[in-house]
Formats: C-alpha cells, structure tokens, sequence
C-alpha cells in the first residue's frame, strides 16, 4: 500500500470571523477597559441605546437613538473592519412630514458617508463604511430644516464589526 506523505507546511487555520459589537450594547469609556469599542462621553451627545425602535414604519430590534445636532464618538480600540447600520427618523417623532435630518460617518475626523436629507416618515437609508485603519468613528447628526431639533434620529441596527 502507499502512503500520502504529510505536506511539509500544515494548512493554515481559516481566519476567524469578524467579532460584532452593537452600538446600543457598548460601555462608556470610563466604564470600559480600553480593549473593545467604547462611547467616548466627553466627546459625544446624548445618546439612547435601545431596543424596539421603529423608523419609517419599520421595526428594528435595537439601536442607538439621538437628537440633531448630535455628534456620537465610539474609540475603536482595535482593528475593525466596517461600521453598518439603518439610519433615520425615528416614529416617536410627532411632526411627521416636518423637519429633516442628514445623517454622516466619520472615520478619525474623515467624512466617510452622507446621507441625504431624511425626514420622518421617509424610508431609514443603509449605511455601511469600511472602518479599515481608523482608530475612532464619529456618527453625526446635522439638522437640515428648523424642524430637525424637534427630531429623534435613530441608527438602527448600528454594529461595528472587528477582528
């Protein structure tokens, strides 16, 4: 009988999979031990990390809601790959048809992704940034009508994959 000879080099394992943070899951800073996504407080809005949220009529089992203007940084504290999310006017908000919003990504102070205006009632719009070499990610909220204030802006399903 023959036998196979072993390959010199052992196959290497497959990579593992992306490890998956929700924003609405994550610690504050002062709370966090530097080594995952963390909600920098000094240098964010308020903010509600929630569940069972509903934006254009479309329910979502959580995420992160805020005001306009709101400004959310989340220091990474590691290599991650790709920020996702559904961004847009939660129902909560009573003037529907008034008011908008324009939702934007920042990746270490670079605009990465903007939206549209968005205002309540409308469709929540996809988000997703390839976070590949940054160190911090900004979620910015900016007011695009007097209404806007009067607004709860939702990032739906916000997750922040890492490896």
């Amino acid at each position: 009988p023959r036998t196979e000879k072993p390959s010199a080099e052992p196959t290497p394992p497959p990579p593992a999979p992306p490890r998956v943070y929700r924003v609405d899951e994550l610690d504050y800073g002062v709370l966090g031990d530097g080594t995952e996504p963390e909600v920098d407080l000094a240098g964010s809005s308020w903010l509600w990390q929630r569940r069972d949220l509903s934006a254009g009529g479309t329910p979502y089992a959580y995420g992160v809601s805020v005001h306009a203007p709101s400004s959310l940084l989340i220091r990474l504290n590691r290599s991650c790959t790709s920020y996702d999310a559904i961004a847009g006017v939660d129902d909560l908000s009573a003037l529907v048809g008034f008011g908008g919003v324009r939702f934007s990504v920042y990746g270490d102070e670079e605009r990465l992704w903007r939206s549209g205006v968005v205002r309540a009632g409308d469709p929540p719009v996809p988000v997703h940034v390839d976070l590949t070499g940054h160190r911090t990610l900004r979620l910015v909220v900016e007011e695009h009508t007097p209404f806007g204030r009067a607004l709860v802006a939702d990032w739906a399903q916000s997750r922040i994959s890492c490896s």
